[in-house]
């Protein structure tokens, strides 16, 4: 019990590791947050660092969820609940990291908006959702260079897809929760979008 306990607790801490400031800082001597949207997202990782900068982040972020929800598999077979129950710890572990992405230990309860670290745990649980949710993704920012109208778009996107597919109600219901977690987390963007005034994914010049 104790050792499950301890899991869903590391996929928090998994989730926390601010990989963009981390990469940032070992690999390009640079706070993102001083620069382009402020955050440590791949988005403005990629602005600021390059497009390996952003991929190493993206890729970072990516395994927090997937890592998050193999850990909650870990609490229940370390003996929290029943197998049965397996399904719903493996959602709480993944949400978990992305509650780390989002509120981080490391960075005074601040972060990310969990789309990279939510991208990863849907691949873990329903890939193929994952992949037409991406394309879509891809086609957006293709068309429009704007990654966060993207995100929303594919966001809701999810527990439309999962429901379609007969997924889980349990994974239905993440997916629905973890689409509206990240329409809150952009905000702020859809109101830029809506006022014309948000950033488009460019490189930005370092002064």
């Amino acid at each position: 019990m104790m050792t499950g306990i301890l899991c869903l607790i590391l996929a928090y801490l998994v989730g926390s590791v601010p990989s963009g400031l981390v990469i940032g800082k070992v690999l390009y001597h640079t706070d993102p947050r001083e620069y382009g949207s402020h955050n440590t997202g791949a988005t403005n990782a990629y602005r600021v660092f390059g497009a390996v900068g952003g991929l190493l982040v993206l890729i970072c972020d990516v395994a927090k969820g997937m890592f998050g929800v193999y850990l909650g598999q870990l609490a229940s077979q370390a003996g929290i609940g029943t197998p049965a129950d397996q399904i719903y710890l493996m959602i709480a572990g993944g949400l978990l990291a992305i509650i780390g992405h989002s509120c981080s230990i490391f960075l005074k309860f601040k972060g990310g908006k969990g789309v990279a670290t939510g991208l990863g745990i849907i691949l873990f649980l329903a890939p193929w959702e994952t992949l037409i949710v991406f394309a879509v993704w891809v086609v957006i920012v293709a068309i429009t260079r704007i990654v966060s109208l993207g995100s929303i778009v594919a966001a809701v996107l999810v527990p439309i897809l999962m429901y379609f597919f007969g997924e889980p109600l349990p994974l239905t219901i993440f997916g629905l929760l973890a689409a509206i977690l990240v329409v809150v987390r952009h905000k702020d963007n859809i109101i830029r979008l809506i006022q014309g005034r948000e950033l488009k994914v460019e490189r930005i010049q370092k002064k």
